[in-house]
């Protein structure tokens, strides 16, 4: 079973080698605050970066190792969040962007163990807003601290207060702030659920809980839903405001502000062991969403509340599926979805797909199950198996730029497998993580 099942994580820290200058500057132009970047969707309005790239890619800044975990950092005024784990113990530490020196700690214990041997770190990253850290361990404690000093200012055990029973993987969808709103899918069960098979488990009103971002209080929750590991996207759609929730049996979307469920969409896979694990991705009034366990992808139309399929694959088979996403987000460009498709390592390819009619417009094989960062005209993409490269978009063609392996100086592979975390770009800095070493490269040379 377990060779078969791939984490589904966002899916996204010890000696060094640092770089040569320190600075306790605060840039804030490009900040990367939380999952898949400022707008949730892995996409940067930065500009001039290097293309082609240098045989040996773009110069490596520095590099360091990791405690065990799968998540991205996030990156604020200067300082990188990295939460990952030692031992018993979860850990948040700030460093400076520049010298990596740790400005602090933060930790707790945590006693999670995953049901399929994956690593017991984190598996969301942190989520900066204003002052303030939140992070949400894979054990369902959820945490906010001071994001100068990395103070304790508020926790909730979300697993023993709303009746969590232990997911696949643990805790694996991002919060996101919205207003003086912490929005976290939670999906708790009635009392006594610990008992009861995962097949046989239903909700408690609490698949959504919005926490007061200040003080923790519950402000509102809602829903029946279990979680996913899909995080939560807000988005305005026809001028309404949603919070879309993409949790274990389908989409179901809020009105933010209230907690009232506006609509709710199935789709979700018939096997017990399927998660639903992509972001929902919004253009216009239209979502796409996508698995790859059995169902595939489906476009529909929000109209007053109402939901309208506009093309799904339900009835297709296979290959013949306009697109299976694993972990991944695929990532729109001018009515065109790119993406990574397949369960398997094995049937992994990058797609581009037509979003309007789902019609596949190349598909590249070979590259491992992938993860995709837009900026500037190109793709930044990084294999589980630790290739990165440059893929220039076009709908019309693989476009590959250049491809590289990191290699320390010794000639040996920084990333080791697997590289499942989603890259991010803040500053001209692009960072990517292996299974226990985050790498920052120059991704745009400095002008001079």
């Amino acid at each position: 079973m377990r060779s078969t099942w791939p984490l589904l994580l966002l899916l996204l820290v010890g000696c060094s080698e640092p770089a040569t200058t320190s600075s306790t500057s605060r840039e804030a132009s490009h900040d990367w605050p939380g999952f898949l970047g400022p707008t949730g969707n892995s996409v940067s309005t930065e500009t001039g970066i290097l293309s082609p790239w240098p045989e040996n890619g773009p110069k490596i800044l520095w590099h360091k190792e990791l405690g065990i975990g799968y998540a991205m950092p996030s990156i604020s005024q200067g300082r990188i969040f990295v939460f990952d784990r030692i031992r018993n113990r979860a850990r948040l530490r700030a460093w400076d962007v520049h010298s990596t020196e740790t400005l602090w700690t933060f930790e707790y214990p945590t006693d999670y163990r995953d049901m399929y041997g994956y690593n017991g770190g984190p598996r969301c990253c942190p989520v900066i807003d204003e002052d303030r850290v939140y992070t949400f361990g894979p054990e369902g404690i959820l945490h906010c601290v001071r994001a100068d000093k990395g103070e304790l200012l508020w926790k909730v055990d979300t697993k023993a207060r709303f009746g969590v029973v232990q997911n696949f993987f643990g805790v694996g969808s991002t919060p996101v702030v919205e207003g003086d709103l912490l929005l976290v899918m939670v999906g708790g069960s009635p009392p006594g659920s610990e008992a009861v098979s995962f097949e046989e488990l239903r909700g408690n009103g609490s698949a959504v809980v919005a926490f007061d971002k200040r003080t923790g209080k519950v402000r509102y929750q809602v829903g029946d839903e279990l979680a996913s590991y899909a995080s939560p996207v807000l988005a305005t759609i026809q001028g309404k405001r949603y919070g879309l929730f993409f949790a274990r049996g389908g989409l179901l979307g809020i009105d933010p502000k209230r907690g009232k469920v506006e609509f709710h969409y199935p789709w979700r896979a018939t096997l017990l062991e399927s998660v639903n694990a992509s972001n929902p991705v919004v253009v216009d009034n239209r979502i796409f969403l996508t698995e790859c366990y059995e169902l595939g992808s489906a476009l529909i139309e929000i109209r007053d509340n109402r939901i309208n399929e506009v093309w799904t694959d339900r009835e297709k088979s296979g290959r013949a599926k306009s697109f299976r996403g694993h972990w991944m987000t695929p990532i729109h460009v001018d009515g065109y979805i790119y993406g990574s498709s397949g369960r398997h390592l094995n049937e992994a390819e990058l797609r581009c797909v037509e979003l309007a009619t789902g019609k596949v417009m190349w598909r590249q094989p070979g590259l491992t199950r992938s993860s995709l960062l837009l900026l500037d005209g190109h793709f930044i993409c990084l294999g589980e198996d630790g290739w990165l490269r440059l893929i220039r978009v076009n709908p019309k063609k693989y476009e590959e730029v250049s491809a590289v392996l990191l290699k320390n100086a010794d000639g040996q592979p920084l990333l080791e497998e697997p590289c499942w975390a989603a890259p991010i770009v803040s500053n001209g800095r692009l960072y990517v993580r292996g299974k226990d070493r985050l790498v920052c490269l120059e991704l745009i040379p400095p002008k001079k």
